[in-house]
């Protein structure tokens, strides 16, 4: 199973990204942009777990969840990776409001190793993957164009695993199956 851990915005939240977006998109024909159904803040990208690890990457997960307690996010400003003169991603920038992300990141990639589900080796880097380009782009003016992004504040209470299956969403995107959500506990 392709597995990874996220933050969800609650709609609230998606709505006004949504509207944010809405304008700019059609003068981005460079940008293949997700939908909205895949936007998620990921904590830890767990790549190909075998399924009999799975009730105890959970376990685990939610063990390391129930040490912490909700934060507070915004989304707000935008970026590129890997920068923004050779874009490949087109990003929302995560402001911490109340809270670590960071942290609470730290832990899950911790948990998921703990079981035999290492994450992916990337340093972690809070932001909500809004497009992809095609090929290294110079992304300034995307950058400039979204970086008024302010978005509303919401208390994230709880982390998403997430089975991601390839190929098989709209326009051969991915799409996402919730597996568990684990709750913060203090």
């Amino acid at each position: 199973m392709r597995l990874f851990v996220a933050v969800v915005p609650p709609d609230e939240v998606l709505d006004d990204l949504e509207d944010h977006l809405e304008p700019r998109r059609d003068a981005g024909v460079d940008v293949r942009w997700t939908d909205r159904h895949q936007w998620h803040v990921t904590l830890a990208f767990l790549g190909d777990v075998p399924e009999r690890k799975v009730d105890d990457l959970t376990e685990a997960l939610g063990r390391s969840a129930t040490k912490r307690s909700p934060l507070v996010l915004r989304l707000a400003g935008a970026g590129a990776f890997p920068n923004p003169y050779a874009a490949r991603v087109l990003y929302a920038g995560v402001e911490q409001v109340r809270g670590d992300l960071t942290a609470v990141a730290h832990g899950i990639r911790s948990s998921a190793s703990s079981v035999g589900a290492s994450p992916d080796g990337t340093r972690f880097q809070p932001h909500l993957t809004l497009g992809r380009f095609g090929r290294p782009t110079e992304a300034t003016r995307w950058i400039r164009a979204l970086d008024t992004l302010e978005g509303p504040a919401w208390v994230a209470d709880h982390v998403t695993l997430v089975e991601s299956h390839l190929g098989e969403g709209r326009g051969r995107r991915p799409r996402y199956e919730i597996v568990a959500e684990l709750p913060f506990g203090r």
